[in-house]
């Protein structure tokens, strides 16, 4: 069964490879339609590059990385929030996209290997679970990027947040100085220190793109907040987009932000202090219930012996 299937399968890859070739397939629906939005969205409002980290890898590895992403656009594959947290851990699509092609093909190597031990352990070789742990392993690995990124993400996006509170403080005491918004955001980031950590140093670059661009910082804010999906930062632009002309309110509205904000991050961390709490009692009540068995074990084989 599993060398019809191998042998199916190579087959149908091979068909399917002709027909490509002698057939380009058409850009579907959706994506004209993405295509046509991207188009009025750049002629709409200019949008500041976020600045994402290069990454070392070789010409075979981008290149297979751009087939990839030009696929995934073709069938209308957005994933956003992956993309999401792409942008805030600095890493590109198309090096994501690489990277889980190749470990899934690395996962497939596992069949031959598997063949090869069979054979020298002398169990027979047989293909069946061979082809069946294989394309397991090409599975595990192909979705392993997906959770390396959404828990790297998830925490510096809590980061990101914990610096928010802390930025917006600092924008309020720069109004009550009586700077206007704009260059209260910029002495904000300006005055956070030389070298201030990785995520002032995004809102920072993202307010210095908005001089070039030609567009308001809180616009700026507000899609550095649409890229690595941070609410607080869309909240923040369209609060300042709506009461840029009152300083006071200004002040006002950031002050409360600020505080919320730091309401929450601590809610957050009892609730974390919490569950580790439980799960330390889970585990002492474990440890118990086997002591208790180790005592009463050679007593209740006494009994039952007797």
């Amino acid at each position: 069964m599993v060398e019809g299937v191998l042998a199916g399968g190579v087959l149908g890859l091979g068909l399917f490879l002709l027909v490509r070739a002698l057939f380009p397939a058409r850009p579907g629906l959706v994506a004209r339609l993405l295509a046509i939005e991207a188009v009025r969205e750049d002629a709409g409002a200019p949008r500041v590059q976020l600045v994402t980290a290069e990454e070392e890898a070789s010409a075979f590895r981008r290149g297979l990385g751009v087939r990839l992403a030009r696929l995934y656009r073709a069938r209308g594959w957005e994933i956003r929030s992956t993309k999401s947290d792409l942008a805030l851990v600095g890493r590109s699509f198309e090096g994501f996209l690489a990277t889980k092609a190749l470990l899934a093909a690395a996962g497939l190597l596992a069949f031959p290997v598997l063949i090869a031990w069979l054979f020298l352990m002398g169990w027979g070789v047989s293909l069946t679970i061979p082809f069946w742990v294989a394309v397991a392993a090409a599975a595990v690995f192909f979705f392993l990027p997906d959770l390396q990124v959404k828990r790297d993400a998830a925490a510096k996006r809590r980061d990101f947040r914990h610096v928010v509170s802390a930025f917006l403080d600092l924008v309020s005491m720069n109004l009550a100085g009586g700077r206007g918004v704009p260059e209260a955001l910029m002495m904000a980031v300006t005055i956070s220190g030389d070298q201030p950590n990785w995520a002032m140093s995004r809102i920072r670059e993202a307010l210095s793109g908005a001089r070039i661009v030609g567009i308001t910082p809180w616009q700026a804010l507000g899609q550095l907040g649409e890229e690595i999906n941070v609410d607080e930062l869309r909240d923040l632009s369209a609060a300042l987009g709506l009461v840029a002309d009152d300083g006071a309110k200004v002040r006002a509205s950031l002050t409360a932000r600020a505080a919320t904000l730091r309401r929450r991050e601590l809610a957050e961390v009892e609730g974390r202090a919490g569950e580790r709490s439980q799960s330390m009692l889970v585990a002492q009540l474990l440890l118990c219930a086997g002591f208790v068995i180790f005592l009463s074990f050679p007593a209740a084989m006494k009994m039952l012996g007797s």
